[in-house]
């Protein structure tokens, strides 16, 4: 696993041992950002954190800041570990917190929130429903949901305007941009 491009080009990131932490795969990841190429700006929110790879690849390719969320500290202290790798420490602020719990007393907006949760759990659907409905997407900011093929999400939320879906082996990406505003492409 490594960063595809952007200032820390070619870093290899630290990977977890064991399964609990699922990384998204270097084709999915560079098949992701050539969606949002033009939409990589301000601040970025990786809630569902693991390795921090999709955090950290915006933050290269020009992203202000990022905040990692997860609830396993092991995962946070790997986030912290790629951080230091990518010599990105001061721009990345890692939480150790249940993603509701983070929401629940977030207070700032976020350009592009990445939603990538373990497959076998329903936290997709809390994590958009939650957002859809509090106020920390800016305007034409995006919410970009990755799921295993043939997982249902909802065609609406509250608020968003849903892509179509983007097929890449057994992964799904779903794209939700925020209702009235600008930006680019899907």
């Amino acid at each position: 696993m490594r960063v595809i491009t952007g200032t820390a080009r070619g870093t290899k990131l630290k990977t977890p041992e064991g399964m609990l932490t699922r990384p998204t795969t270097d084709r999915v990841k560079e098949a992701l950002f050539n969606i949002i190429q033009f939409d990589i700006a301000g601040d970025v929110l990786d809630l569902f954190a693991g390795t921090g790879q999709l955090g950290i690849e915006a933050l290269s390719r020009g992203a202000s800041r990022a905040v990692f969320v997860d609830h396993r500290q092991d995962a946070a202290a790997l986030v912290r570990e790629n951080l230091r790798r990518t010599h990105f420490e001061d721009r990345g602020e890692v939480v150790c917190a249940d993603f509701t719990q983070y929401l629940a007393r977030c207070r700032r907006k976020f350009r592009l929130i990445f939603l990538d949760p373990p497959y076998a759990e329903k936290s997709l659907e809390t994590a958009i429903q939650r957002l859809s409905e509090i106020d920390i997407l800016s305007d034409g900011g995006i919410i970009i949901t990755e799921r295993p093929l043939g997982k249902p999400l909802a065609e609406e939320f509250p608020g968003l305007t849903r892509s179509k879906d983007y097929h890449y082996g057994k992964t799904t990406i779903t794209l939700l941009r925020k209702t009235g505003a600008g930006g680019g492409n899907d």
